[in-house]
């Protein structure tokens, strides 16, 4: 029989359904404000009140990954009509891209930078997830003597912010040649995240049950064959929650790639804003840079929402 309800809690339940609503529609707002001016033109980036309703144009992205210089002269009629389709785009902007020697357009410095994070976050969560899961076994399923005192040293590495580590870890590695290497940053996104991995994945292998591995061991498994085949697969949501918070905390990461590179393996995160410059910004090109470094963590957290959401609740209800 339904259980009924008094006006009161129906009340109650409309208007937190309406509370939840307000909430959502408040945090993707800046979401949508991005997104929207990335596809604006530079003219109506900063209008007041701001412009809803316009129509669309890629020319923020060409600008992003072109090189330009500011035209003193708007092109010809001529030169318009002959130039190709991307660079009528920069044209109507009243500035032009910048050619090299053999007339190829320059590319600007996103592209490499966007690579740089894709190859630094992937690589780093791989690590920090593949090494955090063999600890967290260790600690859940063997008897360690001080025990409780490894992990708080372990989960010790987080307790500091990154700028606090940031000048020593580049005093050493400068030392030792690591500064602005792509390896440098893994090992340190790998260090930085594998204490939350291990804490996160001993968690989930707890409440997975011994017998199961006792059981595989009996039939003539070896510990490392019951470990893949058995404890592997029971704790794939866990692996999928702690990849999407490591993958997030890489990839967003701003005081050790700012510090630690240059050039050569700078981040997305420390050249985006570094785009405002001195003079008057070009918004929609640094809307265009956000959009795009948005896309990855999205695209990846989508892909992992259904064992998302199973292991955040994973362990709450014991069989």
């Amino acid at each position: 029989m339904a259980a009924v309800r008094t006006s009161s809690e129906i009340t109650f339940n409309r208007i937190a359904i309406v509370i939840v609503l307000l909430v959502t529609i408040i945090f993707l707002a800046p979401i949508y404000w991005i997104a929207s001016t990335a596809f604006k033109p530079r003219a109506l980036a900063t209008t007041i009140p701001p412009t809803v309703i316009f129509q669309p144009e890629i020319s923020p992205f060409v600008k992003l990954f072109t090189k330009r210089s500011q035209m003193r002269n708007p092109p010809t009629p001529e030169e318009y009509a002959a130039a190709p389709w991307w660079e009528r785009v920069v044209f109507d902007g009243g500035e032009k891209i910048v050619r090299d020697g053999k007339g190829e357009v320059q590319w600007s410095g996103y592209p490499s930078r966007f690579l740089n994070s894709l190859i630094v976050a992937i690589t780093s969560t791989v690590l920090a997830v593949g090494m955090g899961t063999f600890t967290a076994y260790g600690f859940s399923r063997f008897k360690v003597k001080g025990e409780a005192d490894l992990l708080f040293f372990i989960l010790s590495t987080r307790m500091l912010p990154p700028v606090v580590v940031a000048i020593p870890m580049f005093l050493m590695y400068r030392a030792v040649g690591l500064n602005d290497s792509h390896l440098g940053l893994i090992i340190l996104y790998t260090a930085f995240n594998l204490s939350f991995s291990v804490w996160l994945m001993k968690g989930f292998i707890d409440e997975i049950p011994k017998e199961y591995e006792e059981a595989a061991l009996v039939d003539g498994y070896t510990r490392m064959d019951a470990f893949f085949k058995i404890v592997l697969p029971e704790a794939a949501t866990g692996i999928a929650a702690t990849a999407v918070f490591c993958f997030i905390t890489a990839w967003n990461e701003y005081a050790f790639a700012l510090i630690m590179t240059n050039r050569r393996a700078q981040t997305a995160p420390p050249f985006i804003p570094s785009q405002v410059g001195s003079g008057l910004p070009d918004w929609t090109v640094i809307a265009a840079g956000t959009f795009l470094f948005l896309l990855p963590v999205a695209i990846f957290t989508f892909l992992l929402r259904n064992h998302l959401l199973r292991g955040m609740s994973f362990g709450a209800i014991r069989k």
